[in-house]
């Protein structure tokens, strides 16, 4: 089974500083039938004006992955963590037992775009912890990097939850594929440009959903950055 989501179809709220396309039910948008995929619970791809932020706020079990597109983005949070993550990188926060922090963009004049992205934890009431590392282009052109896992393996991001993420960027002839087991279930937005995936063609903000599925075959890349979602069901 595979549905697609269009991207025009996704929630959408505007605060002034903050512009979001929420993917699942999220906040004040609610839509019963995309209220997560498995245990993926928020893609939230947002727009933060400069100077504006989301001020101290907690959460609790869950793990959090900021994957960040363009500007800078000042993350403080209650674990004594002051960083700047800046377009590349990829941060994850794994909430616990309790974790508040702050976010605002720190880019002069410049609109910071990110993805801010939930997953639900396989643990609970876990000491809160925090990463951040840099994901060269070099390492998803023409292929699906692993970016974050259940085990770190190929030095992703590690998270405490049954689920493991890749990114990849592709152009003109590059294709790959990633085997799929069918007792999961897989999630694949588009970020930017265009792409074939299983015979389906998705433009930006595009996302699939997929269940009973051997594999992901990816082609026909225009411009195109995507992250798929292998997933508990």
């Amino acid at each position: 089974m595979i549905k697609l989501r269009k991207s025009e179809d996704r929630g959408y709220a505007d605060h002034g500083w903050l512009k979001s396309y929420h993917s699942f039910s999220f906040a004040d948008y609610y839509d019963p039938e995309y209220m997560g995929w498995g245990n993926l619970r928020v893609i939230n791809d947002d727009y933060i004006e400069a100077g504006g932020g989301f001020g101290d706020h907690p959460h609790r079990n869950m793990e959090i992955i900021t994957y960040m597109l363009s500007g800078q983005l000042a993350h403080r949070d209650s674990l004594g963590n002051v960083k700047i993550i800046n377009p590349g990188e990829v941060q994850r926060m794994s909430a616990g037992s309790l974790v508040v922090h702050s976010e605002f963009n720190s880019a002069y004049k410049v609109t910071t775009h990110l993805l801010q992205i939930w997953i639900e934890p396989n643990v609970i009431n876990i000491e809160p912890s925090y990463e951040q590392k840099s994901i060269p282009q070099i390492k998803k052109e023409g292929k699906l990097a692993l970016i974050a896992s259940p085990d770190a393996k190929n030095q992703s991001l590690l998270i405490h939850a049954d689920a493991s993420l890749y990114a990849g960027i592709f152009n003109e002839n590059q294709k790959t594929t990633l085997q799929l087991n069918l007792n999961r279930k897989a999630y694949i937005h588009l970020i930017k440009g265009v792409l074939e995936i299983n015979g389906n063609y998705l433009k930006t903000g595009d996302a699939l959903m997929l269940e009973d599925e051997p594999l992901i075959a990816i082609s026909n890349g225009r411009e195109a950055e995507v992250l798929v979602f292998d997933l508990a069901a």
